[in-house]
């Protein structure tokens, strides 16, 4: 690899972090509930709201929401960035803050997420806007329900090319919930077992409702910084993050058993200088349930094609090997609309020690992973409570 900034590494820290309205915000709206989660971020990392002279977001829903989300919090920041990959946005956002944090463009960045399809704004008003912003010209003839379809042909593609079996599937969405029942934040805390995901209602053959992610509001904001700068007592170093991109619609997925989150993960640990065994704990974009199994084979925790007997016999789940989305990911804690922002929350969590009984003993190191569109786009970073 070449073009790599070395001074990136651990140049940044994140100081502060927030959730706000998660599963049902009472009617707030998007620029509400995520001023909530901004404000919370800001007071966690010791800062006012003048001191953020950075801001970074992205939205499902809005071309010019940027502008909006800083009239509303009443700043003026000089540097300013809505990329939007999807729910890949916000973990690569790390990448852009850390570039413009070394460059003296800004000092305290605030990356935020928010939305409210379960209330404020609705599900069918925000499936509209996004619609039109992100149209689907070849693929919207044979009307697929997207995205869950899209997901059930790479789900069908590596049942059939390796036999992953649906009881297999289902272990991702119990082990989610297992850790959702240790979380008091969790919108989905009841008891699931493999039957009760199997016999859920069909959304997209092979997926069930239970294989899919939940449909919540809520929001979250992080604060970066220099690490040289970092004055709370517990900053969390960013060590490397990296991104890739390999299409948009599933109809252009060159293997739909395939993501680019090998390549994303790959670069973000040779930048971090790290190695699988030195991962501590790790947060996925579970928007179904073959996500985490494509990522954990892409990401070399197993071989390819091996994935579902990886999660199986509760690996990911609490007590397991791996612990893997320990607030219980976007099947049983949050998901309104791109998660990637949570996992990140949920990481900076555990790094600090603040997860009661779901934390991580000893945790050091996270893996946080995003995923945006139809396994289209990927972003990953390193985190960690330490720097050598």
């Amino acid at each position: 690899m070449t073009g790599w900034n070395r001074n990136l590494r651990g140049a940044i820290a994140i100081t502060g972090c927030a959730t706000a309205g998660i599963g049902d915000a009472g009617g707030l709206n998007d620029l509400e509930v995520t001023s909530l989660a901004v404000h919370a971020a800001v007071r966690d990392a010791g800062l006012r709201m003048e001191e953020i002279d950075g801001l970074m977001s992205a939205s499902l829903s809005s071309s010019m929401w940027l502008n909006k989300l800083a009239e509303y919090l009443g700043v003026f920041p000089r540097f300013m960035n809505s990329t939007q990959i999807g729910g890949a946005s916000f973990v690569g956002h790390l990448l852009i803050a850390a570039a413009a944090i070394q460059a003296g463009l800004c000092r305290n960045v605030v990356i935020a997420y928010g939305a409210t399809p379960r209330g404020g704004n609705g599900v069918s008003a925000t499936s509209g806007a996004r619609a039109k912003l992100d149209p689907f010209p070849y693929e919207e003839p044979f009307q697929p329900f997207n995205p869950p379809t899209s997901y059930a042909l790479a789900t069908r593609r590596h049942m059939h090319e390796y036999g992953t079996t649906r009881e297999q599937l289902a272990e991702v969405a119990v082990a989610a919930r297992a850790w959702a029942q240790l979380n008091p934040e969790a919108y989905k805390r009841e008891p699931l077992s493999i039957g009760d995901v199997l016999s859920a209602r069909m959304i997209s053959s092979p997926l069930t409702a239970r294989d899919c992610c939940l449909v919540t509001d809520g929001a979250g904001a992080i604060v970066v910084t220099a690490a040289e700068r970092a004055e709370v007592a517990r900053p969390v170093y960013v060590l490397g993050t990296a991104m890739a991109h390999s299409h948009r619609q599933i109809s252009c997925m060159a293997d739909l058993t395939r993501t680019v989150a090998g390549e994303s993960a790959g670069q973000a640990r040779e930048r971090a200088g790290v190695s699988l065994a030195d991962i501590d704990l790790v947060q996925l974009y579970d928007a179904f349930t073959i996500n985490p199994i494509l990522f954990l084979e892409d990401m070399g925790f197993c071989r390819k094609g091996e994935g579902g007997a990886f999660v199986s016999g509760g690996r990911i789940a609490p007590s397991g090997e791996l612990p893997v989305n320990t607030n219980g990911g976007g099947l049983s804690c949050v998901h309104p609309g791109m998660y990637s922002m949570f996992g990140l929350v949920e990481a900076v969590r555990q790094l600090r020690g603040e997860c009661g009984d779901r934390q991580v003993k000893q945790a050091r190191t996270a893996l946080v992973h995003g995923n945006g569109g139809v396994l289209s786009a990927q972003a990953t970073t390193v985190l960690t409570n330490w720097m050598d």
